[in-house]
């Protein structure tokens, strides 16, 4: 069967199945269980001719509320600020890591304009950094301490400005892919040429080495953060062009909701970065080889938080429905 004719002959259906699944509707479990039923062996048929389609992603969603419909419990409400970070955000940045990805094609894409710009045009790192952090940089190098700036705030002040501002950014990134993802694409765009400019601006002057080590300590969670809430936007922004096969504001409320969940899910990761950059950056005199085990548990972490750890709770939760499925039959 062809998969449009297979999505023509059950839309009607799984759209019901939604509206059972509203939490105002006044549906009994055994409902929910039929149509349960229906919809996973739906599934079933949809993994096994339609395996990378968006219908076959659309039915994993959808298996997945009901799981949860009709396994919740009064237990629920203590155990949600748990399980948010444990299986909801991990489910929400696998089912949006394409968007993340196109998120980070576009900083790096960023980050090679400013590199190449600041290559051939020797007042480039002065348009984007200004001549005031140009030139209080350059007496820091003179001063053998190219680090400096990171010294000049108590660390505690540090901590909380750029907390604030971290966070500030990564909305700004997420609210902004409701201009069908443009504005995102330009956050994305200023920050990448931003950095691409600044690093060069360190390897024209023979400290690369130094920054690298200095920056990155507290850079690696603030970069990736930033990336992932273009991501947010970028999955914003898709649902006002690509709704499927949603109408297009039932499909923004759904984007706005994943994309606030991985916003939200971004806080304690800016946290963490900004504490960083104010309480550990600061110290250039520690052995490089503790600034690079630094750098590499943030990379690590980004790793295994973002992409290995979602795909295991994505499988397992396949097999609780496949089980579900087979308890209800």
């Amino acid at each position: 069967m062809k998969e449009i004719v297979f999505l023509n002959n059950n839309a009607n259906k799984w759209k019901k199945f939604e509206d059972l699944l509203n939490p105002n509707s006044k549906t009994t479990p055994d409902e929910i269980a039929d149509l349960f039923i229906e919809v996973t062996d739906d599934l079933a048929y949809a993994r096994t001719f339609y395996t990378r389609s968006k219908t076959t992603t659309y039915l994993n969603s959808l298996a997945l509320k009901a799981y949860r419909s009709i396994y919740k419990n009064k237990k629920e409400s203590y155990k949600r600020i748990f399980t948010f970070w444990s299986e909801e955000l991990p489910l929400v940045y696998r089912e949006t890591r394409k968007y993340i990805l196109y998120s980070l094609a576009i900083f790096l894409l960023s980050v090679a304009i400013g590199i190449v710009s600041s290559a051939n045009n020797i007042d480039f790192v002065r348009i984007i950094l200004g001549d005031e952090y140009v030139d209080m940089t350059l007496r820091n190098i003179e001063n053998k301490d190219p680090m400096a700036v990171y010294k000049s705030m108590q660390e505690t002040e540090m901590f909380v400005m750029i907390s604030l501002n971290n966070i500030y950014v990564s909305f700004l990134a997420f609210v902004y892919g409701v201009f069908v993802s443009i504005g995102t694409a330009y956050v994305l765009l200023m920050n990448g040429i931003m950095l691409g400019s600044f690093q060069y601006f360190f390897y024209e002057y023979g400290v690369l080495k130094e920054s690298v080590l200095t920056i990155w300590i507290h850079g690696t969670l603030e970069i990736w953060a930033i990336i992932v809430a273009g991501g947010a936007g970028i999955t914003l922004g898709n649902s006002i062009l690509f709704p499927e096969t949603y109408s297009r504001i039932v499909s923004f409320r759904v984007a706005v909701r994943k994309g606030l969940k991985m916003a939200v899910g971004l806080v304690p990761i800016f946290i963490a970065a900004a504490f960083l950059e104010g309480f550990i950056t600061r110290h250039t005199d520690f052995p490089d080889a503790v600034r690079l085990f630094i750098i590499l548990a943030s990379l690590s972490f980004i790793v295994w938080y973002f992409f290995i750890y979602p795909q295991k709770v994505f499988e397992k939760v396949l097999k609780q429905n496949s089980k579900t499925r087979n308890e209800l039959s």
